[in-house]
Formats: structure tokens, C-alpha cells, sequence
């Protein structure tokens, strides 16, 4: 039996953790549907009520025999959601589906997520390049002197999604210095960038993939460790709303590390 190097079980194991997280019963990969909101009531085959949208936010109108249960209180006839932020959202239950409530480039949208949706249900991982520690890059990151306003793209036409960079990280490949427009993280000081290469379309997905940050040390200093790059919910569903990259962020050489494209993609 070939020993496994610190380097690659650690990947291992934050990777099967990632697997699981996009394989959950309720992720992404379990979505049914997208469906725009408008002043016009509503309705779905994959979700219970009558939905629009308007100036004081999403409402539901629920049908006899119909109920949601929102933040684990069960809910009947008219519901308002309210205004919710970008990229903010709820989500509502109903029996074993969650009916995703959100707003995406300042459009309510409305995702149900099915359990026994095919896509979840026939997953079977996705590939990736083999973990390199070449690939855990040293680099710094800049602050801006105020967080820019960034407008991006997405997967879907005609949407744009605006993120405050707070600054970029610097690194060098192979002696060729190079930059990334970074975007706040999840945590508190973390980062995360949004890039294409020259595998993009080749070996990994065309439109983009993403790559999460710790926070940088006082100095500065950051680890970019390509090996972590994941996909985005646009490289398995074409009811994802993800956003691309800023154009700063096409980086001229050929990244051969991190996850690449997936089964259900190739051919396509």
C-alpha cells in the first residue's frame, strides 16, 4: 500500500468534504428549477402557492391544503417574505423539498430543491487534477485604498452581479508575475477570486471556477493553492446563477490544478 503524503491527505480530506457539502440533500445540485418573480402571481408544478414580487418584496399565496414551514414555524395562506438582499435569501420546506427564496442581480428568484432531482441522485464526484503542492502559490495581498465597486458578468445572460473588491493578490508562476482581483469572503478577513486560464474550456470549465482565500497574515502574505480551485453551481446546472470573472482575472497561463470539468459536462 503507497503512503499518502501530509500534502495530499490533507487535500483529500477537504475535498471529500466538499463533495459531500455539493452532494447534500438540499444543495445545488438538487434544483429543480429557476423561476423569475414578477408583479404577476405564480405558479409552479415543482412548488406549492401562487409567488410574485413587487416593492415590499416576495409574497406567497398559499392554497387550501397548502403550507410552508419557514424558520421551522408552518406557514398558510399569505406569506410575505419581504425585501431580501443580494445574494441574500430564505428557505422555505415543504415535505421533503426547500424552496429556495432569493434575490440574484437584483431579481427575485424562486429555486425549488428536490431530493430525487437526477442530477443529485446520479452524482458520482467530480474529477480533478492530482494535488501538486507546486500549486500552493506564495503570494501578497494589496488592499485597495477603498473597496472598488466590481461588476461581473454571469451565467446567466443579461444578469450582473457587483461585488466590493477590497484589494488583489499578487503571485508569480514560473517567474511571471501575475494578479487577481479578490472578492470578501464568507469569513471574516477571508477572500475569494473568481478566474478562467488557459485550460478554461480545455480541461476545466470554460466559464469560470472559484478559489477561497484565508484571511492574509498582517503582511500581507497569502497561500493561493490552486489545488483547492472548485467548480461553481454553472459547471453542473443551467439553473445556476453564477457570477463570471472580472476580465482582469483571465489569467494568460494554463492553471493544471484543482478540480476539472465535470462527467455531467463533458460532450456538451
Amino acid at each position: 500500500m503507497t503512503a499518502v503524503d501530509p500534502f495530499t491527505e490533507q487535500w483529500q480530506a477537504w475535498h471529500g468534504r466538499h463533495e459531500t457539502t455539493r452532494a447534500d440533500r438540499h444543495g445545488f445540485l438538487a434544483i429543480t428549477s429557476l423561476h423569475w418573480l414578477t408583479d404577476e402571481p405564480q405558479r409552479f408544478a415543482d412548488a406549492p402557492g401562487e409567488w410574485s414580487t413587487g416593492p415590499d418584496g416576495v409574497i406567497v399565496e398559499l392554497g387550501d391544503g397548502e403550507e410552508l414551514v419557514v424558520d421551522g414555524a408552518p406557514i398558510r395562506g399569505r406569506h410575505r417574505f419581504g425585501v431580501l438582499p443580494e445574494r441574500g435569501g430564505v428557505t422555505a420546506n415543504w415535505n421533503d423539498a426547500a424552496i429556495e427564496v432569493a434575490k440574484r442581480g437584483g431579481h427575485d428568484i424562486v429555486r425549488p430543491r428536490h431530493p430525487a432531482n437526477l442530477l443529485r441522485v446520479d452524482y458520482r464526484g467530480t474529477p480533478t487534477y492530482p494535488p501538486d503542492p507546486r500549486w500552493a502559490v506564495p503570494g501578497r495581498y494589496v488592499p485597495f485604498e477603498q473597496p472598488r465597486p466590481t461588476t461581473v458578468g454571469a451565467a446567466v445572460d443579461g444578469l450582473e452581479h457587483v461585488y466590493d473588491a477590497p484589494g488583489r493578490v499578487e503571485f508569480a508562476v514560473d517567474g511571471q508575475p501575475l494578479t487577481l482581483t479578490a472578492f470578501p469572503g464568507h469569513r471574516p478577513g477571508s477572500l475569494f477570486v473568481l478566474f478562467t486560464d488557459a485550460t478554461s474550456g480545455v480541461t476545466t470549465y470554460a466559464a469560470n471556477r472559484e478559489l477561497a482565500l484565508d484571511p492574509p497574515a498582517p503582511d500581507g502574505a497569502v497561500t493561493i493553492d490552486f489545488n483547492r480551485a472548485v467548480n461553481l453551481p454553472c459547471a453542473y446546472s443551467d439553473l445556476a446563477t453564477c457570477p463570471l470573472p472580472p476580465a482582469e482575472n483571465r489569467l494568460p497561463i494554463a492553471i493544471e490544478a484543482g478540480e476539472q470539468i465535470p462527467y455531467e459536462r463533458r460532450g456538451k
